[in-house]
């Protein structure tokens, strides 16, 4: 599966904005763009066919260590859950072609 991609990588100042976002397999995302989540403002987006965008934070204060999320702009809230790096891949890896919260376990609605 493709998406397109955009991101910021803090140590390295590398980013690609979601105007200029890149395609990518998600087999590429998984092992070259997740390992470089490694500060609390890095981050990583994807964009499905239908523009809807599944975020990835590195939150190194929790269990897990990443926060996945599928926003809600217009309700100021997302639907996320807290991840480890294998079970991260995994589900990359799996994502459908457009991204659904009921095709991604687990996600709890979260207001900002």
């Amino acid at each position: 599966m493709h998406y397109r991609v955009f991101y910021l990588f803090e140590r390295s100042g590398e980013a690609v904005s979601s105007v200029n976002a890149i395609e990518m397999s998600a087999r590429s995302i998984c092992e070259q763009l997740l390992p470089r989540l490694q500060g609390a403002d890095d981050y990583l987006g994807l964009i499905d066919a239908q523009d809807n965008i599944l975020q990835i934070f590195r939150e190194p204060t929790t269990v897990g260590g990443y926060w996945l999320e599928l926003p809600l702009d217009a309700a100021k809230a997302s639907y996320g859950r807290e991840l480890n790096f294998a079970t991260l891949q995994t589900l990359l890896l799996e994502l459908p072609a457009i991204f659904n919260r009921e095709d991604i376990p687990e996600l709890k609605y979260r207001p900002w």
